[in-house]
């Protein structure tokens, strides 16, 4: 049974795709007339988006029978890549990674913001060292560090829960 609350997150959840898609969109239109602003700008928007999908269906405790409602009317596997909010909270607490960093590294190098990392390094794809954000525009990753997040499968992820909540939406 859907309660009416469920419709509202439903909704949402449209509303939260649409905004990550608009700012996929601007990010590939930073591809050919460069704007660091915008390029950065429209990748937070897609992880914020993406994480406001994220906590509807993987809420907090308090709230676990809800998202796995939702999940269950939606068909999204418990292992979907919006499962987890790691890249979003990288950029969310941002000072607190800063600190993190300089607590532990004593080395006065911090590269940050940094475009197709993996190109300017020269080692067939390796992260260069101390790459802290990094956005690749050949493949559409972004690097946190030594880690990398592949933006079109979480658009993918994002995509597949957009259809499965067409049938619940008026648009």
């Amino acid at each position: 049974m859907y309660v009416f609350h469920d419709l509202i997150l439903i909704g949402e959840i449209v509303l939260q795709t649409k905004i990550a898609f608009r700012a996929s969109e601007r990010l590939q239109d930073t591809h050919e007339h460069f704007d660091n602003v915008e390029t950065w700008c429209s990748i937070q928007s897609i992880l914020v988006a993406a994480g406001n999908v994220s906590k509807i269906l993987w809420p907090r405790l308090k709230y676990k029978a809800r998202g796995e409602r939702l999940r269950q009317i939606l068909k999204v596997a418990n292992d979907n890549p919006l499962s987890s909010r790691k890249f979003r909270n990288h950029f969310e607490h941002y000072d607190e990674r800063v600190e993190e960093w300089f607590s532990n590294n004593y080395r006065g190098v911090y590269t940050d913001l940094s475009m197709n990392p993996h190109f300017n390094s020269g080692l067939y794809g390796h992260i260069p060292d101390f790459t802290h954000r990094g956005y690749n525009s050949f493949n559409n990753t972004v690097v946190f560090r030594d880690e990398i997040l592949d933006l079109n499968e979480l658009l993918h992820a994002l995509k597949d829960i957009y259809n499965n909540c067409k049938p619940f939406t008026l648009t």
